[in-house]
């Protein structure tokens, strides 16, 4: 069935739908990975958007049932230049395409890929709509163009209860704003003992929980529209060591006196190399957001920058200067991608295994 994407440029992208049989809106994107679909589309990071992935062929490997990021994918869309709607491999356990019918996600194929991504690199993300063949452009361009930015992603991905991983190791509060399951496989392999909350929990709830470290997680959209864990991420900043990945990164930030602002395209991909200042060393890394943080304005906080990307020397790590608090703006976790960085979980189990935390019965 052939279905489009109208940008709120008027541009017009025509291809074969899959997946579900609707109309999805969002902002559109792009990921140079080449594989990983599978945790690029139940990544809670991108909710809301609307995923281009560069790589010709996707679909190949099908999906299995362990290589998910999150229970319900939070994407509005998927664009790929060729599906393969017959998967073969060892682990698939269905195709691309039946999974995105079951979770109610368009899906277009056939289209130049490569256009698209030049464009939004040209442009900007765009606002965008897969849509069916019979719809008014210039009416849903227009529509894009006047509708408002979503403000509540985080809320959307977050979990709605607190919950608990046990373990027998050091107890870990994971502040979820739409947490990518990688995260919490790489505590649980370090045998904490983690409670997941709301992204709006409070840090007398935290510190009340017992925590002898804080991880605040990736998550989608402006780390701005996230007041309360802004708040919260600043009361436990010296209280106790902290670790903050992506969206957790730009929220320490702001916590601290700094601020973030849009990147014109973002970084999404699973080959972006940082560099460390203290050693100079190199790792490529995952990477997801559209955010940054503002390196001029970490100038009157209590933060240093600690890694850099190389590509546009963005700000990619920091680290305050008296308490035990950092973060990296990229993913250490991976899933997909390369491992280089994984030691940082390591580095914040040092952190809790140095820092004694009076601990509060709940």
């Amino acid at each position: 069935m052939k279905k489009q994407l109208v940008l709120e440029n008027g541009e017009v992208f025509v291809g074969e739908g899959f997946g579900a049989d609707q109309e999805m809106s969002g902002e559109v994107v792009f990921n140079t990975g080449m594989t990983g679909y599978q945790e690029i589309l139940s990544d809670p990071s991108y909710c809301a958007q609307i995923v281009t992935l560069t790589y010709p062929l996707i679909g190949n490997y099908g999906i299995n049932r362990d290589d998910f990021e999150s229970i319900s994918p939070a994407i509005h869309g998927l664009i790929v230049r060729e599906v393969e709607l017959e998967p073969s491999h060892w682990r698939n356990e269905e195709s691309l395409d039946t999974l995105l019918k079951a979770k109610g996600i368009p899906g277009l194929s056939g289209i130049d890929t490569r256009k698209l991504t030049r464009m939004i690199r040209e442009i900007g993300t765009l606002k965008g709509r897969i849509c069916s063949m019979n719809v008014d452009v210039e009416q849903v361009a227009k529509e894009l163009r006047e509708s408002a930015a979503i403000k509540d992603q985080v809320a959307q991905v977050s979990t709605k209860d607190p919950y608990h991983v046990p373990g027998k190791g050091k107890r870990v509060v994971l502040i979820d704003c739409g947490m990518k399951h990688g995260i919490l496989l790489e505590l649980i392999e370090r045998n904490c003992d983690v409670v997941v909350v709301p992204y709006h929990t409070s840090a007398d709830e935290i510190i009340r929980l017992g925590a002898d470290g804080v991880l605040v997680s990736n998550g989608p959209g402006n780390p701005e529209d996230v007041p309360e864990t802004i708040q919260t991420v600043k009361e436990l900043v010296g209280e106790v060591p902290l670790f903050g990945i992506c969206l957790g990164h730009q929220l320490l930030a702001l916590a601290s006196g700094a601020t973030t602002s849009k990147l014109r395209f973002g970084h999404r991909g699973s080959n972006h190399p940082i560099r460390e200042l203290s050693t100079g060393a190199i790792d490529i890394t995952a990477q997801n957001h559209g955010y940054t943080v503002d390196a001029d304005s970490l100038d009157d906080t209590n933060l240093k920058v600690t890694h850099i990307a190389v590509n546009d020397e963005t700000v990619e790590g920091l680290a305050h200067k008296e308490y035990p608090a950092f973060s990296v703006q990229y993913h250490p976790e991976a899933s997909p991608g390369p491992q280089d960085a994984n030691h940082l979980f390591d580095q914040f189990m040092e952190l809790m295994n140095t820092k004694q935390t009076t601990k509060v019965l709940a």
